[in-house]
């Protein structure tokens, strides 16, 4: 089946347009299962009253595992931020206006965050046995109230079409603490731009009442995960020097 050029290519899938319908289609490096299991954490994530694409139906094609969902027309605001930087505030507020709202959800029937970070800290070849030995205790002694966390939260996942927001990806979600997703965001936009991760964390502090001491207990954690996701345009030394603060 020929679905075409790819309109985007991530770490784990090319994805396409095809029909008036998003082609996901999974690497072969994957796990079987793969394409079932985001497909269900998309599925709950729509059934708690989300604005998340819907899921079509989940399949193989020529070998490889696809995901078919629903097309979302409209544009991310990370592309609305690129083209007007003056509006940067006012998107970046826009978004974590959405975050707040995904974690006013109480999570159920979806992986739990705990069991998630252990097995990426597990699998991340740059940690040894000692380092990884004090990343779980850490994680271990760490309380919170389960909620719905998106796990990859950030502008180039919110496409905005007719005045409504709709939040795509789904696959690292699970039922956590918000201040670790707030992190992991934070994490991700200081790859970049360190101005806009500031900017970021200031507006989810003013809006949640959280402070930045709370949502920075997760840093070491969540940067030893993200080690194991050996993403090309990701520093190791700079995850590996946050990682080091849990000693």
């Amino acid at each position: 089946m020929n679905l075409g050029t790819p309109d985007a290519t991530g770490n784990t899938a090319k994805v396409y347009l095809y029909k008036n319908k998003i082609y996901k289609v999974f690497n072969d490096s994957l796990p079987g299962e793969e394409s079932i299991k985001e497909a269900k954490k998309q599925q709950y994530a729509h059934s708690c009253g989300l604005s998340v694409p819907e899921v079509v139906d989940v399949t193989t094609i020529d070998g490889k595992q696809v995901i078919i969902m629903e097309h979302i027309k409209g544009r991310t605001l990370g592309d609305l931020l690129t083209d007007n930087m003056e509006k940067a505030e006012y998107y970046m507020g826009m978004s974590v206006d959405i975050q707040m709202g995904i974690h006013q959800i109480k999570a159920h029937s979806i992986e739990p965050m705990s069991e998630k970070l252990y097995r990426q800290i597990e699998s991340a070849p740059e940690l040894d046995n000692e380092l990884k030995s004090a990343l779980f205790k850490k994680l271990e002694s760490m309380t919170y109230k389960k909620t719905l966390c998106h796990g990859d939260f950030h502008l180039y996942n919110l496409i905005l079409s007719d005045n409504n927001v709709t939040i795509i990806d789904w696959v690292d979600s699970s039922a956590g603490d918000r201040r670790a997703d707030v992190y992991r965001t934070y994490l991700l936009y200081s790859q970049v731009s360190v101005d806009l991760a500031d900017m970021y964390i200031r507006l989810y502090c003013e809006k949640s009442g959280l402070s930045k001491d709370e949502i920075l207990e997760w840093a070491p954690i969540i940067a030893a995960a993200r080690l194991s996701e050996k993403v090309s345009s990701e520093n190791p030394n700079r995850l590996l020097e946050i990682v080091y603060q849990v000693r």
